[in-house]
Formats: structure tokens, sequence, C-alpha cells
């Protein structure tokens, strides 16, 4: 976790942001870094994302309602609940609060035109959007910001939640899509994006919350059938019904499902005998992309499907799903 999380870091020193900094991309990479501070003790972890912070003046990005640019609010609420300095959540909760308060609801059907500026018309945004509200609801008390992420995650399942696959769809542009073998085409990331989101937005809810038992009973159906689809090298490949279109291992979905797995059983969510067998593959296969010098590869790049990937292949939300699931795994050993 180390190595990983300091050749990101030390990518950054050499290399700059190539993007804006509040870039999802980027965020999700903060998201294992801050949890990579809390299991390692090592301060410098968060005093990286306090200088990246300060450095946006802890705002988010430009684009008001589209979850991408404000899934760095997550990170800024963790921090928040650290240090309890207004500045920190400030301007992202006068974000929020328009997002509780804006009517959503518009059709999520790609015909709206912009719709995924203004909604979570895609299945990325599980992470990116209901995250950052989940968490400035436990460091805030305002039930509020935790109530419409809910909302809005159910209004995104009934229209890209495939029952019958327990899967999700990307966007409404592949509901008739397929894979070579002739199968619905379910991009690994995408599911894993899911799960993530998925798992961060139980950690922020109270057990007595009325959605809590749906979640879970959602969150229960995707481990299964996840698991279910793991193949022998212990990955996922990029494609989950099809992993011979694209027959190489591909660390972002492994690292998110990995997390997402390990999230359940170190909250008595899965059982051991099931899922521990999974973790047991999964782990060493991730180790086993990250080279020497601490990169990570075989990330599948930036975008919408699936897509081929090599050992030179990463991309900042690689190293941040690692860190995620190396930070649950420390959890549970250490139980």
């Amino acid at each position: 976790m180390r190595q990983v999380a300091d050749w990101q870091i030390n990518s950054w020193s050499t290399n700059g942001f190539a993007k804006p900094k509040y870039n999802w991309t980027y965020c999700a990479a903060y998201t294992g870094i801050f949890q990579a501070g809390l299991a390692t003790g090592d301060g410098k972890y968060h005093d990286f994302l306090r200088k990246v912070s300060d450095d946006l003046q802890w705002r988010t990005g430009t684009r008001r309602y589209f979850a991408d640019d404000y899934c760095v609010g997550q990170v800024f609420s963790q921090l928040y609940a650290q240090d309890r300095q207004p500045k920190m959540i400030g301007p992202w909760r006068a974000l929020a609060d328009e997002i509780v308060n804006k009517p959503n609801n518009e059709s999520l059907s790609l015909a709206t035109r912009d719709i995924m500026e203004r909604e979570w018309a895609w299945c990325d945004a599980l992470f990116m959007g209901p995250t950052s509200l989940a968490y400035l609801s436990k460091a805030t008390g305002e039930r509020t910001y935790l109530d419409t992420a809910l909302k809005l995650w159910w209004k995104t399942s009934d229209f890209l939640y495939s029952p019958e696959e327990r899967l999700y769809f990307r966007d409404e542009s592949y509901f008739d899509k397929r894979e070579k073998n002739g199968r619905k085409v379910f991009w690994s990331r995408g599911n894993g994006w899911v799960m993530a989101g998925m798992v961060r937005v139980l950690s922020n809810m109270p057990s007595d919350h009325p959605d809590r038992a749906r979640l879970l009973a959602q969150y229960r159906d995707m481990a299964a059938r996840i698991a279910s689809l793991q193949t022998a090298d212990g990955t996922w490949h990029a494609s989950l019904l099809d992993p011979e279109s694209f027959p190489v291992k591909e660390t972002s979905g492994t690292g998110f499902y990995t997390y997402a797995i390990l999230w359940g059983l170190n909250n008595g969510v899965l059982d051991r005998a099931t899922y521990w067998p999974v973790v047991e593959k999964a782990w060493p296969a991730l180790v086993g992309a990250v080279q020497p010098d601490g990169k990570l590869g075989y990330v599948q790049p930036v975008g919408a499907a699936p897509d081929k990937v090599d050992a030179n292949s990463t991309e900042t939300y690689g190293p941040g799903a690692f860190l995620l699931a190396g930070s649950e795994l420390l959890k549970y050993v250490k139980r």
C-alpha cells in the first residue's frame, strides 16, 4: 500500500497534475490515499490531501450538478470530520443544499439534453455523487443529504440496474449492445464503481435508516453475482460476461470489487466461507500487478466500456481502488 500510494503522490509531484485537481479520476485516488492514511497512521497522506484541498480552496468543479465534478466533496467531508474547520465544507455544503432542493425529476434517458450534467444517468456516478452526499451527512449530522443520496440512488438503479443479471448497465446506450459472444455488455469497472459507491454509502447510514435493508439486499445480490464471475487468474476482466473478449486481468474493477467484498466481511454482511476465498485469489493478483517502483499496472484507461489493457496501463483511480481494498484487508486480518 505504501509503495502504491507513494508512487502515485510522487508521480503528481514530479509530473504535475494534467487535469484540474478536482477531477474525478484524481478523486478516486484521493479516497484511497485517505484510507491509506488511516491504515498506516502516517500523517503525510492526509497532509497531502489537505494541500490539494487548500489549492482548490475547498471548492468542487465548475459543472455544479455534474457528479464527477463534486466527487471530491467526499474527501472534503472526511477531512472536515477530523479538523472541523468550516472552510473545509462551506462551498461543498452550499452546493449540496442546491442538489437537495432542485427538482431532480428529469428522465435519465440520454435523449434528455446534457442529462449527465444534472443527474446520475450513468452508473459510474454512483461512486461520485451519493458518496459525497453521504459523507457530508455523516460529518454534519444532517440527514437530508443522505436521504437525497438514496432517493437519487434508487432513481438511477430503477433505470440502469438489471435484476435478471444483478448488474448495472453503464448507461442507456448499452441496453441493446452485445459482446462478441452474444451476451449483454456489462463493464467491470462500471459495476466496480457501483459496488464501491454502495459500501461507502452504507458506511454512512445509521442502522435504523428505512432504506438500509433495501440497499443491503442489492449489495448482497451484486456481491454474489460478482463473486460468480471472478476469473481463474483471481481478477475480473474488462467485460464481465465475455471475459475472453479482453483476456487480460484488469485491476481497477478488481480493486473496487475486492474493497466492496472485504467491507461486507468486515461488517458481518457476507459470510466468510463463501467470500474470503474470493479475496484470497483477488488480492495476490492485485499485488502481482504492482511494479517494483510502486506503479500499478493493468488499469483500464478512461472509458465507458470494456477495452484492452496491459502491464503498463495505469490511471489514478486504479491506485485508489487498490488502497481502498488494502485498507479493508488490513482491518480484516487484524480482526
